[in-house]
């Protein structure tokens, strides 16, 4: 029995790596390109692929197999739990016009942290992440944040994660003291060279962190003056999201 149900979980999750790789660069796959990339025998990936298309989670077109009709569903649900309230929306622009430089939101996946909500800033040279990409936790200012009260359990995995092992646990604790200490944090090309970004947490009701606020471009234009700056206007509109309720459907990361 338990072999049956190993087997059953292996089998979505192969389902989940074809699915992946329908990215806005490669928006149709070939069986070919599904086997090359899983590794997975030719004859498994058709059948995994003919299951997907069933479903209605891919298409066949002359070209391979682009994502089908039945993930619109998954996507609108998406979308309608994850969309940030119009007010938070109009805090965003402003903060963004403002301060001219680009706004996100994040938040914390185990060794992650995903773009929720992006507000780009007007300048032509920004920087910008998607909604919904994955960045890693071992650098950048608003893992510092995300990761206030984190188990040690976690920053070691983190750390092991990292280009610099598991030593970077101590690096981490580090940064994570400073943020939680003077209520914002700050990096300079920890994890992409030019890019400075700073960040401040948002709270839920009851005082855990769930996202992390932050403004983000290019180092040149980070002065210090202007990092002080940009966490006090951070802190105040993370404030008002605080207070309006950023609960749902985020809860506490740890």
């Amino acid at each position: 029995m338990e072999a049956l149900e190993t087997q059953g979980v292996r089998s979505v999750q192969r389902a989940l790596d074809i699915l992946s790789l329908l990215t806005e660069e490669r928006p149709s796959i070939t069986i070919k390109d599904a086997v090359a990339a899983t590794g997975l025998a030719k004859t498994t990936v058709i059948r995994l692929i003919q299951t997907l298309e069933q479903m209605g989670l891919l298409w066949a077109t002359s070209n391979g197999y682009m994502a089908g009709p039945g993930l619109w569903r998954w996507a609108h649900l998406a979308r309608s739990s994850w969309e940030l309230p119009p007010e938070t929306k109009r805090l965003m622009r402003d903060l963004a016009a403002r301060d001219r430089e680009t706004v996100n939101v994040y938040v914390a996946r185990d060794i992650v942290r995903v773009c929720i909500a992006q507000q780009e800033g007007p300048q032509p040279l920004r920087h910008v992440v998607h909604v919904g990409d994955e960045l890693p936790m071992w650098a950048g200012a608003s893992a510092k944040v995300l990761l206030r009260n984190a188990p040690a359990a976690l920053l070691t995995r983190i750390a092991r994660s990292s280009p610099y092992g598991e030593d970077h646990v101590r690096q981490l604790q580090e940064w994570i003291d400073e943020a939680t200490g003077r209520g914002w944090a700050v990096s300079h090309g920890e994890r992409e060279e030019g890019i400075t970004a700073v960040a401040v947490p948002i709270l839920g009701r009851s005082g855990t962190v769930v996202a992390a606020l932050t403004l983000s471009g290019p180092t040149m234009r980070f002065s210090d003056e202007r990092v002080e700056t940009y966490a006090k206007d951070l802190k105040e509109v993370a404030n008002h999201m605080t207070e309006r309720g950023f609960d749902h459907p985020l809860g506490a990361s740890y």
